[in-house]
């Protein structure tokens, strides 16, 4: 206190203010309260069906992400809350879910402060669930692992391989894809026909190595995707392009192996 007194004094206070202003406590903010509505379903209570849970929260005392909400809310009233995140930088994807009826990251998208309204958070749609808001990204895994998204080259150099910045500017939009799913859950072709279509986040993937000048399996990678389901069942309705929270264009890329495939 004695330094706050001090350092107050420096800068032209007299004792006695400064005094009062290292003794008063700013006032504390009025509660702003927010409903959220939360999905919730348990494997283990089979009978019970999944519903919405109401909780509420002062904003005030909650950071300004929706991630902070289900944190608080996990941390200080229901730990049996079950969700996913690890960054909170928008890097990992894990934190995917559906805020306010668009797929996005917890951990980007902001609270709407109007108190009035409520905010309802689902898993990430036509996914199984595993428990609350943890869908079942197994396929989605498995089907990006089929396109064997890695470098493929029978004649690597000596040293090291050579790109221009023209050729390497072609990657630029699709390698910053974090795998969060967003875009292939919002997708109504990937909703039901997810046992065939790739969806779009495999599919800018795919497009991403077929466009990578160091990889010598083009012809081979554009052969996998030539038939009725893995590709054309994209209608081009940009529900992927609309909702990736890192801004990157799915469509984009599915036109690109489309007009390459109709070219040859």
């Amino acid at each position: 206190m004695q330094s706050i007194i001090a350092r107050s004094a420096r800068r032209g206070f007299s004792t006695s203010a400064a005094r009062r202003m290292a003794t008063e406590v700013p006032a504390a903010k009025a509660p702003l309260m927010k409903e959220f509505k939360i999905y919730r379903w348990n494997p283990d209570q089979p009978d019970k069906k999944p519903e919405l849970q109401t909780y509420k929260l002062d904003l005030n005392q909650c950071g300004p992400m929706v991630l902070d909400a289900l944190i608080k809310i996990k941390n200080e009233v229901d730990s049996t809350l079950t969700f996913r995140r690890s960054c909170r930088e928008g890097i990992c994807g894990s934190c995917a879910m559906n805020i306010d009826g668009q797929n996005t990251l917890a951990c980007l998208c902001r609270i709407d402060r109007d108190g009035s309204k409520d905010s309802k958070i689902y898993p990430l749609p036509h996914m199984y669930v595993v428990k609350d808001l943890v869908p079942d990204l197994t396929l989605f895994y498995k089907q990006y692992k089929s396109i064997e998204p890695y470098l493929q080259n029978d004649n690597p150099p000596e040293r090291e391989f050579l790109q221009s910045p023209e050729d390497r500017k072609k990657l630029d939009g699709m390698y910053e894809c974090i795998l969060c799913a967003c875009c292939s859950t919002s997708c109504p072709s990937y909703w039901w026909n997810q046992d065939e279509y790739l969806g779009p986040a495999t599919l800018m993937q795919a497009y991403r190595w077929i466009a990578d000048s160091r990889d010598a399996q083009g012809a081979k990678r554009k052969e996998k995707l030539q038939n009725e389901m893995s590709l054309y069942r994209c209608h081009t309705i940009f529900n992927c392009s609309r909702t990736c929270p890192k801004g990157l264009n799915p469509a984009l890329a599915i036109a690109k192996i489309k007009y390459e495939l109709s070219v040859e």
